[in-house]
């Protein structure tokens, strides 16, 4: 859903000269498929067994409990993400400016709560 919801601010932002990518420790040959069933049209890069997520000290590790119930909805972390490691990143946003200087970080450990992509045009708008 967020991918989708990210989806939507992509021609606004485009139309500002931004760029959106997505970063997931998911192996490509999950997420490619799940880019086009969506129809993104921004990447969704690869952070294998999430290198660049651990960078940042955004990565957990999910506890025992939570394996099997992830395993019962089908959600197959090892197989998605190409390791056993049962580590995924907390979900965050990343502004950056052309220069690489970050404007906005948010990161929060509970999954649901997702800023609105709508705040990226806000924040990235020559008007800000």
């Amino acid at each position: 859903m967020e991918l989708e919801a990210l989806q939507e601010i992509v021609p606004a932002l485009t139309s500002m000269g931004v760029s959106l990518v997505a970063v997931s420790p998911q192996q490509a040959k999950f997420s490619k498929p799940l880019a086009k069933k969506l129809g993104l049209t921004f990447p969704i890069l690869a952070d294998p067994q999430n290198k660049v997520a651990s960078a940042f000290g955004l990565v957990h590790r999910l506890p025992l409990p939570l394996r099997d119930i992830y395993l019962g909805f089908g959600i197959d972390v090892p197989r998605f993400n190409g390791d056993d490691s049962w580590e995924l990143p907390v979900p965050a946003r990343f502004i950056l400016d052309p220069s690489g200087k970050i404007l906005s970080a948010e990161a929060h450990p509970d999954y649901t709560r997702r800023p609105d992509p709508r705040e990226v045009i806000s924040i990235v708008s020559p008007d800000h």
